[in-house]
Parts: structure tokens; sequence; C-alpha cells
């Protein structure tokens, strides 16, 4: 099992955001940095994979309403692929 840890905290905007996930995740040099992009590359994970998301509150105060749109492409991908989400504030 791999377990990955991102932190709001790290995501001062959304170009920040997306070099976070992309490093922390190990994504492609190809990820394209957008909702889209994040999905497809979720949807890849397998259920042997587990994500802490942790001062999602500071990542709303970071990025307001696209904050939450980046929390339900995790969630949906988690849905979709079965692997462990679990959020913090």
């Amino acid at each position: 099992m791999s377990i990955y840890l991102l932190d709001g905290k790290d995501m001062t905007g959304k170009e920040a955001a997306y070099a976070v996930i992309a490093k922390e995740l190990d994504f492609p040099d190809y990820f394209g940095k957008n909702l889209d992009a994040l999905y497809d590359c979720l949807t890849e994970m397998n259920s042997d994979n587990a994500i802490l998301f942790v001062n999602t509150a500071i990542l709303e105060e970071n990025l307001g309403d696209y904050a939450e749109k980046i929390l339900s492409c995790f969630r949906d991908a988690a849905d979709e692929c079965g692997f462990f989400l679990k959020e913090k504030r």
C-alpha cells in the first residue's frame, strides 16, 4: 500500500496546488495541471493507495471556491477507483 500526504498549507494558489499534488502523487511530466487532468491521473490509481489531505481549511482560504473543486475531484476519483481518501480540516 502506498500512502500519500497532501498538505493544503503548501497550496498557496492554483499553480502551487497542482505542483504539490503532482510531486507528492508522482504524476507524469505530461500532467496538464487542470481539473480534468487531475481526475484522469487520480483515476489511474488503484485501491491499494491511501491519500491523507490535511489542512483543507487553509486550502479553502488560499483558493476560495476552487479548493472545493479540487477536493470534489479527489472524492469522485476515490469513489470510482476505490482508493482511500481522508480529509482533515
